[in-house]
């Protein structure tokens, strides 16, 4: 028991001086006098607005009042105001609300119009140009029209954009008598033969053994559907048909070339292409050369076309 009055004794004996060096007046400031008149006058001003339905916001994160607190609070008589959002408008110091004002239903048609530049309209494409169906091979590469010698393919029936392109049995042929053709080259059967006659009976020997003979032969046409010399209004080329082929030079098995364009006036080689223009006239129903027209100035254009009078050949 004498502990504990030790104890108390001692203990207002370190208090006393706290309370002895406290203020006299609290430092809380005041509030401020139109603050103070304004929550007397009314504890929920119109100038407090609470908003929980804002797009958005489910609900305000301010506090409810309890029921009793708010009718404790309220003037009697007084509307029931709205337990929304606050929003300060008209406390002193404050002359506007910070806060927008909704917009007018039909703002959208107040807006001045604004002047938009028209997207440029798209350039009509050209019109897409018309290629010939392509020619697909419908056999094995080997021989072709009957003849061992004729080596290719066979080839799908053609039938042109124009009236009477049309090969009923074309082939692609690749190599005729042993000399390879530079590229492959569609014909009827008919004008493959012709070729292979004039290899066989006309261009070996008149090569002869020159560069160890003719290796192959540079084919600068063979069928397409246009009219002679591609001239507008003319009547309906060879080509079309598959009766028809171009020769632009031949190469010999060493490697040297006997072109057309440059051979032809050569003293030399010159004789050797008349030679080999001379031999298609039989095989062959038309045969041109630099001679014929500038058309043909730069190679042998043979056809298995007949006439009455015999071939044709210039």
């Amino acid at each position: 028991m004498m502990r504990r009055v030790v104890a108390l004794v001692f203990g207002l004996g370190l208090a006393l001086p706290a309370w002895a060096g406290a203020p006299a007046r609290s430092p809380h400031p005041k509030p401020r006098p139109a603050l103070a008149e304004a929550a007397a006058a009314d504890p929920l001003p119109d100038r407090v607005i609470i908003i929980t339905s804002a797009p958005g916001v489910k609900r305000s994160l301010r506090p409810r009042l309890r029921p009793g607190e708010r009718a404790a609070r309220a003037p009697a008589g007084a509307p029931a105001r709205p337990d929304r959002v606050l929003l300060i408008a008209s406390l002193p110091g404050v002359k506007r609300s910070l806060r927008p004002h909704p917009r007018p239903r039909g703002i959208a048609r107040l807006r001045p119009a604004v002047a938009r530049t028209a997207p440029p309209e798209p350039t009509p494409a050209a019109a897409p140009r018309r290629t010939p169906a392509p020619i697909t091979a419908s056999g094995r590469q080997g021989a072709v029209c009957g003849d061992r010698g004729i080596i290719g393919q066979r080839v799908s029936p053609i039938r042109g954009r124009l009236a009477g392109c049309r090969i009923a049995r074309p082939v692609r042929v690749t190599s005729i008598d042993g000399v390879r053709l530079s590229q492959p080259a569609v014909l009827d059967c008919k004008a493959a033969k012709a070729l292979k006659s004039w290899i066989r009976k006309g261009a070996r020997p008149a090569v002869g053994r020159l560069g160890g003979g003719i290796a192959s032969m540079r084919v600068m046409a063979s069928y397409a559907c246009r009219t002679r010399n591609s001239q507008p209004g003319a009547k309906l080329s060879e080509h079309a048909r598959g009766y028809a082929i171009d020769i632009g030079a031949i190469t010999l098995k060493n490697g040297m070339t006997i072109s057309v364009l440059k051979g032809w006036r050569d003293p030399v080689r010159g004789k050797i292409l008349r030679r080999l223009h001379r031999a298609a006239c039989g095989p062959f129903g038309t045969v041109l050369g630099p001679d014929a027209n500038r058309f043909h100035r730069d190679h042998f254009h043979f056809d298995v076309a007949r006439y009455r009078s015999g071939a044709y050949c210039r």
